[in-house]
């Protein structure tokens, strides 16, 4: 980024401070998100799925197998989401819009405090949204410009204080897509699609990010799409879309560096558009977003994949966002072209590792347009 772009983007940071100072009538540069402050830090097993065409968030508790929507869901916006993340201590979610981040407290019933009330944190347009283990440090991979925006989260009340908005240099054309925290806090790994991705150190004390390596694919027709990190943060996961695609795996070593291993990357289904891990770390799923199906792997030496028995399994129409769920026992499928909107899938005690549907649901009347699910902790 030059000096030119840094002081434009600080001048518009300081006019929406003012603006917001005055609409307000305070002295803060961000939007308390409720007048009574606190968390509902609720114990519920819970799913939400942010719905891009019907601008909404429909809200699950998750039973035995099954889905029940929470009081009050789905839930009117007043804009379009584009991605959600829960808290740590499942006392706030925040969802991303078109240009601003939201926050709404998280009740013990799982019903939202805030919906109707549009309460903005943070003006600011991003793509992807992930918290530090800590709870924080709120991360947004910006959508207009190459910086990560980081927010200091007050703990009580869900308010956002900027950090930081830490510039990053890439070769190749950049089309911003996710943004993950890895499992020992201490780096921030980004998938910036043709443009590849980029590794950032974190100190947990101060929460200073740093720019560490980039990696390039060097090919307009390939894109790294979305991520995760094992839970020892030696492995990153990759879903890889275009030429060359499938499930891209690396060796993490100091300081983020990564190293493809033997084989990467993996075969995969058209177009993977998200990636998850199950909570036992052998398993790795890729849902294919443009085949309806997800990809199931077996995870070997050295993290090598193998397919699972039936392997891809089928989803809904444009699966775009994967989660499993805090016991350990649903992986959660949401789809953007809905046939269906949400998927709930068991994992097979015979067969290790393949998915049973359990379950689906409709996020609301029509299409959808699913795009995110945001799973309680």
């Amino acid at each position: 980024m030059t000096e030119r772009a840094r002081g434009v983007r600080l001048w518009t940071w300081v006019v929406v401070a003012a603006a917001l100072t005055a609409l307000t009538g305070c002295g803060d540069f961000f939007v308390k998100p409720t007048s009574s402050g606190g968390g509902g830090s609720t114990g519920g097993n819970l799913a939400y799925v942010a719905n891009s065409a019907t601008n909404t968030i429909a809200g699950f508790t998750i039973g035995t197998s099954t889905l029940t929507a929470v009081s009050g869901s789905p839930f009117a916006l007043g804009y379009s989401p584009v991605a959600a993340v829960v808290t740590p201590s499942n006392s706030f979610l925040y969802v991303a819009g078109p240009s601003a981040i939201y926050v709404y407290t998280i009740n013990s019933d799982g019903s939202l405090t805030g919906a109707s009330t549009g309460a903005a944190v943070a003006i600011v347009k991003v793509v992807s949204l992930d918290v530090s283990p800590d709870g924080n440090w709120l991360f947004g991979l910006d959508a207009a410009t190459t910086v990560v925006d980081e927010f200091q989260i007050n703990k009580s009340t869900g308010a956002l204080t900027l950090m930081a908005a830490t510039p990053y240099s890439v070769t190749d054309a950049v089309a911003p897509k996710a943004i993950r925290v890895a499992p020992n806090g201490a780096l921030v790994f980004a998938a910036l699609g043709t443009g590849g991705d980029v590794v950032f150190t974190l100190n947990t004390t101060s929460g200073a990010l740093a720019s560490s390596q980039t990696l390039s694919l060097g090919s307009t027709t390939t894109s790294d799409n979305a991520l995760t990190i094992d839970s020892t943060t030696s492995y990153l996961y990759i879903a890889r879309s275009g030429t060359g695609g499938g499930v891209a795996v690396y060796t993490i070593g100091a300081a983020g560096f990564l190293n493809p291993i033997n084989g990467s990357p993996f075969t995969a289904g058209a177009q993977p558009t998200s990636v998850v891990l199950d909570t036992t770390g052998k398993y790795l799923y890729a849902a294919n977003g443009s085949d309806a199906t997800i990809s199931g792997y077996a995870i070997g030496t050295s993290s090598s994949l193998s397919a699972l028995n039936g392997s891809p399994y089928a989803s809904g129409l444009q699966v775009t966002s994967l989660g499993v769920d805090r016991s350990g026992k649903y992986l959660l499928a949401a789809a953007f072209g809905g046939s269906p909107d949400l998927s709930m899938y068991s994992f097979d005690t015979t067969t290790v590792g393949k998915l049973n549907l359990a379950t689906s649901t409709a996020t609301g009347t029509g299409t959808t347009g699913a795009v995110a699910v945001a799973l309680t902790h």
